[in-house]
This record gives C-alpha cells, structure tokens and sequence, in this order.
C-alpha cells in the first residue's frame, strides 16, 4: 500500500497503463499469429494481403511504448522475409 498521495496516484496509472500496454500487446501478438498461420499453410495471397497491416500493428506497439524500437524493427524484417521465403 502507498504512504503517499503521489505514490497512491502512481500506482492507479500504473495499473491503468499495465492494462493498455497488455490490450496493445495482445492486439499485436494475434494479429501476428494469424499472419504466421497464413504462411504457415503456405498462402501467398493471403500473407501478401496481411503483410502491410501486420507491419502496422507492430509499428503502432513501438510507437505506444510496448516493445524497443529494434525490436520492432527486426519483427518485421523477419516477417516481410518469410513472405519473400514463400514459393
């Protein structure tokens, strides 16, 4: 429990920016997953078709402060070259 006001205050919006940084991950990590399972199955098309909103969703986790600017970076280096992987 906090002992002062300014710490009572840090704590409400440290759990209020916990649960956002969890919605933004959570956004991020289903929406590369479904991405993975297109590549997965071996549909070109439809990774294509993903790729430019997958590499949004993960920029927009970088900009909101959930993962390191080269983190973010190398994420979607490493997708965009599973897409150039596919036949």
């Amino acid at each position: 429990m906090a002992n002062h006001k300014s710490a009572a205050k840090k704590a409400r919006h440290d759990a209020e920016a916990r649960l956002r940084n969890r919605a933004n991950r959570s956004a991020m990590r289903s929406t590369v997953k479904s991405f993975l399972a297109a590549i997965a199955a071996g549909d070109k098309a439809k990774a294509v078709s993903l790729l430019p909103g997958t590499l949004g969703v993960v920029d927009k986790a970088c900009r909101k402060g959930v993962m390191h600017k080269n983190a973010a970076n190398r994420a979607k280096s490493r997708l965009t070259l599973k897409v150039n992987g596919l036949a």
